[in-house]
């Protein structure tokens, strides 16, 4: 049975501090965020917007534009590493949000960024596990990335959101049978209780992603069908790879990492590029990885959206010309939890591919680091939308210890 995602949308906030602005005001070298860690801009959100109103904003999007009926989702899966509440899920709020029927099973998912992969994946088996009548989930990855003003982390901020309706008619990507996966108990990355910013050991997290490599695409290999040959590398069978990518400098590690272990396991093409690895990972990475980074590096980390926010730029940079082929994915959750799987464009795939992210990028606000700093501050506040707000939904305070949310009136 075919099952993957049959259309998805993107969402980010309205408001955009570009790179360098910020580290000229910490005093950090331009060529640090720009080069050292490929960040053009972070998306910020207004103080009108938190996780529940992107994964909202971007539901409602998907839901238009695949004409779809709130009555015909019988899943709603929201993953977040940015909740609101400890007990109650965002999935139930964006549940009531976007109206979707009472006969439904919904919840929140959370392992750090790679909770919206468990969330596609247990979306996925669900559609198979019915297959006698058709299904059709909501999944919903987003997330607002936080750390500590002026800490290293704070130049990788970014926020947004995915959905995508997982089912049985997967014009957008047709997900591949088989899957590697890794865990393992580390600390390299982790949100105390009473917490509203991330802790995170740096260097020691590059580490523990790349050893979730390693052992996600070493488990998958094998499981490659057809059986690869003794020479033959497995990027050669997919257009791209994406990647996890808590900063867009860090999909470049690890896609060295990954063709190295590929090509190594090609005992022929070892042979052939091993006297000119260097280049021949630099040509790999701008054919096949680059392209699906260019959104990233204007939104900045999303945790759980990140690997999806990858994808929906791809798909509107080149999803036409990629009927057919494959993808290669990497999602990472820091905790740890890794999983490598592949997906094929459909041959068909057209205007399904356009998740809206480039209108959105195009008509955000840019604002400086002073506006950045009072939002920073003020994102339990509450209010009203800014001019040219893009979404349906908005967070507007909290009362008698509850969050509210309103509407956008047009």
């Amino acid at each position: 049975m075919t099952v993957g995602i049959e259309r998805l949308a993107a969402y980010v906030p309205p408001w955009v501090l570009p790179i360098e602005a910020l580290a000229d005001a910490r005093g950090v070298a331009r060529e640090k965020a720009r080069a050292g860690l490929g960040v053009e801009a972070m998306a910020v959100t207004p103080p009108c917007e938190d996780v529940v109103t992107l994964a909202a904003n971007a539901g409602a999007r998907l839901l238009r534009a695949a004409a779809v009926s709130p009555d015909d989702i019988g899943m709603l899966l929201v993953a977040t590493e940015t909740a609101v509440d400890h007990a109650k899920p965002v999935a139930i709020l964006v549940h009531g949000l976007l109206g979707i029927r009472a006969q439904c099973r919904v919840f929140e998912l959370k392992h750090a960024c790679y909770a919206g992969t468990a969330a596609l994946m247990t979306a996925a088996d669900w559609v198979r596990a019915g297959a006698a009548r058709r299904r059709r989930a909501l999944v919903i990855a987003a997330d607002v990335a936080r750390y500590p003003l002026r800490s290293p982390g704070e130049l990788t901020q970014g926020a947004g959101a995915v959905a995508m309706l997982v089912g049985n008619d997967a014009a957008v990507l047709q997900l591949g049978a088989e899957t590697g996966l890794h865990a393992a108990d580390v600390w390299d990355f982790w949100r105390p209780l009473g917490h509203r910013e991330a802790l995170v050991d740096g260097k020691y997290s590059v580490d523990c992603y790349l050893a979730a490599l390693d052992g996600a695409f070493g488990a998958y290999r094998p499981r490659e069908w057809p059986e690869l040959g003794p020479g033959e590398a497995f990027t050669d069978r997919v257009a791209h790879l994406l990647f996890h990518a808590p900063f867009p400098k860090m999909a470049m590690k690890a896609h060295r990492r990954l063709a190295t272990l590929d090509w190594q396991a090609a005992r022929e093409r070892w042979a052939a590029v091993a006297p000119r690895l260097d280049d021949a990972i630099a040509e790999a990475y701008a054919a096949q990885v680059a392209p699906g980074l260019e959104a990233v590096a204007r939104i900045g980390n999303a945790y759980t959206a990140s690997l999806y926010l990858c994808l929906a730029g791809l798909l509107e940079r080149e999803g036409r010309r990629l009927g057919g082929r494959r993808l290669g994915l990497f999602s990472y959750g820091s905790g740890s939890c890794a999983e490598f799987f592949t997906g094929t464009v459909p041959g068909r795939a057209s205007e399904a591919t356009d998740g809206g992210l480039g209108r959105l990028l195009a008509a955000r606000t840019e604002i400086d680091v002073p506006a950045y700093e009072r939002a920073f501050a003020s994102a339990d506040a509450g209010g009203d939308p800014p001019a040219g707000f893009q979404g349906d939904f908005v967070f507007t305070g909290v009362r008698a210890e509850r969050r509210e949310y309103a509407r956008v009136a047009r």
